[in-house]
């Protein structure tokens, strides 16, 4: 079974993936394929030329800058990066596919019309307070929170896409139970 996790930014979809595959299967994560994608000097290479960054040495920081000056910069980046991290997330099916749960934790799931690959989607949802909280939280800024979470479709058209919904507001006990009693159906 391919379970798909989604949802806005900085609602907790890592916390989430971690706990729910935890001793239930093997794990995807859309984000740390692109973290790996940022360390590779074909990719450097590649973004230094199409956003015209000199210095390689802190590429994200150097992106980050020019999207914050220019929102157009986000698409030219997705354009780049997301037929690698779809190229590495049909790798890990084929090698996962005799796998009871397979999970895929996929920030932008519903915007990259990746739902029929799924067998259940859930998506984590937090108050958009909370999640600047947790944004900033992890170095980030308002302005950069603002233009990313625009970027996304609103909550009430991804959650129709969406099997289950799970209310990420509070802390990592009520998270935990609301993933058990969701996994808990399909065991």
């Amino acid at each position: 079974m391919k379970i798909g996790i989604t949802g806005s930014l900085s609602s907790g979809k890592t916390t989430a993936s971690k706990m729910l595959s935890f001793k239930r299967g093997p794990l995807f994560s859309a984000d740390k394929v692109v973290k790996k994608i940022y360390s590779t000097k074909k990719f450097k290479k590649i973004i230094s030329n199409k956003f015209k960054i000199k210095s390689l040495q802190n590429i994200k920081k150097e992106i980050r800058n020019k999207i914050l000056t220019n929102k157009s910069y986000i698409k030219r980046l997705e354009q780049i990066i997301h037929p690698i991290v779809r190229k590495e997330m049909l790798k890990f099916s084929k090698k996962y596919e005799k796998k009871k749960f397979v999970f895929f934790e996929i920030p932008l799931l519903i915007e990259s019309k990746l739902m029929k690959r799924f067998d259940v989607i859930l998506f984590i949802k937090a108050k958009r307070r909370t999640r600047l909280r947790r944004f900033k939280l992890k170095g980030g800024n308002e302005k950069l929170f603002q233009i990313l979470n625009k970027r996304q479709l609103s909550v009430n058209k991804k959650i129709k896409f969406c099997d289950h919904i799970i209310v990420n507001n509070k802390n990592l006990s009520v998270l935990k139970k609301s993933l058990s009693d969701i996994i808990n159906n399909y065991v």
